[in-house]
């Protein structure tokens, strides 16, 4: 996949088919639409696009508002388009001029000038231009206009459910890593760097990683403890994750930190990425060091059963 960040730079020379939007999680039903362009390109010798925008529209739009959280960096969107097979992920800048485009001209301009357009691929609740006015109606219209295929995917239905992002982030923040699987298609993931913290875990008998991740609006699932994966240099671990404040010693700062089990090396300054697997128990405040300790040894056990390791 080739990835460009200046659409003068696109130049494939074959018929496009493309689909756009913001594509946050890349989850379940974005999947279905990311392969039915693979697809419908490859029916007509043509090459598959995904027109995306960065930052997120709303970081630009509210940018005093962070209530938002992603599901996605733009790194990780690009791993997880790649893998689906796309030829061109498209990076536009959001930026308040583009917000200020009406949807004729952003289709004219954009979609029919500059991408060429063959056909356009679109979900079910797909909005476009300005204050987002134009919708399925508008874009039928501008198919006919300027002579391009439009063809909209239904919604995707897990328990008759409809698969959003924002169901995902709310899984995600109560905790439910199960249900947030179920919508993504794959477990939810995290990356970050190791770095220092207190050490209190190697004086217990359970060393942690303490995570620092890269960028501030990617969604931490609620606070607890959680069966996770994680992977350091592409190899796989299993490991007991704690989310929160670690009220047992009152330290009443927030850290992600993860013991990493049948693992001992030095990896501070380390990338590494947590996969979510289970959620095994809230946080608790313990009487004493003891008692922390005794739980945190049910924990591995009930993570290694879980995990089948």
């Amino acid at each position: 996949m080739k990835v460009v960040y200046d659409i003068k730079e696109f130049d494939p020379k074959k018929p496009v088919v493309l689909t756009q939007g913001t594509f946050d999680g890349v989850h379940f039903g974005h999947r279905k639409i990311l392969r039915h362009v693979v697809s419908e390109a490859r029916e007509i010798d043509g090459v598959s696009v995904l027109l995306t925008f960065y930052p997120h529209p709303r970081l630009v739009l509210y940018p005093d508002d962070n209530e938002l959280k992603l599901l996605t960096t733009i790194e990780e969107k690009v791993e997880l388009v790649s893998a689906i097979g796309i030829d061109y992920l498209i990076i536009i800048p959001f930026t308040q001029e583009l917000s200020r485009l009406r949807a004729s001209d952003f289709v004219r301009d954009i979609l029919v000038e500059q991408l060429h357009i063959s056909k356009l691929i679109i979900g079910y609740d797909h909005r476009f231009g300005r204050n987002r006015e134009g919708g399925l109606k508008e874009m039928i219209q501008f198919s006919e206009t300027y002579n391009f295929k439009l063809e909209e995917i239904p919604p995707q239905d897990i328990e008759d459910s409809i698969v959003s992002s924002t169901k995902i982030r709310k899984a995600l923040l109560d905790g439910d890593v199960h249900l947030a699987k179920e919508y993504l298609g794959d477990l939810y993931t995290i990356s970050g760097k190791v770095e220092e913290g207190l050490q209190r875990g190697t004086t217990i008998g359970y060393p942690t990683a303490n995570v620092r991740v890269g960028s501030s609006f990617k969604l931490i699932p609620k606070n607890g403890v959680y069966a996770v994966w994680v992977y350091i240099d592409k190899i796989r671990y299993a490991g007991m994750l704690n989310i929160g404040y670690n009220p047992t010693f009152e330290d009443k700062k927030w850290s992600m930190e993860v013991h990493i089990l049948n693992f001992n090396k030095n990896i501070y300054h380390h990338k590494i990425l947590i996969s979510f697997h289970s959620r095994i128990r809230e946080e608790m405040k313990f009487e004493n060091v003891t008692s922390l300790v005794n739980q945190l040894t049910k924990d591995e056990k009930k993570i290694r059963s879980i995990l089948e390791i």
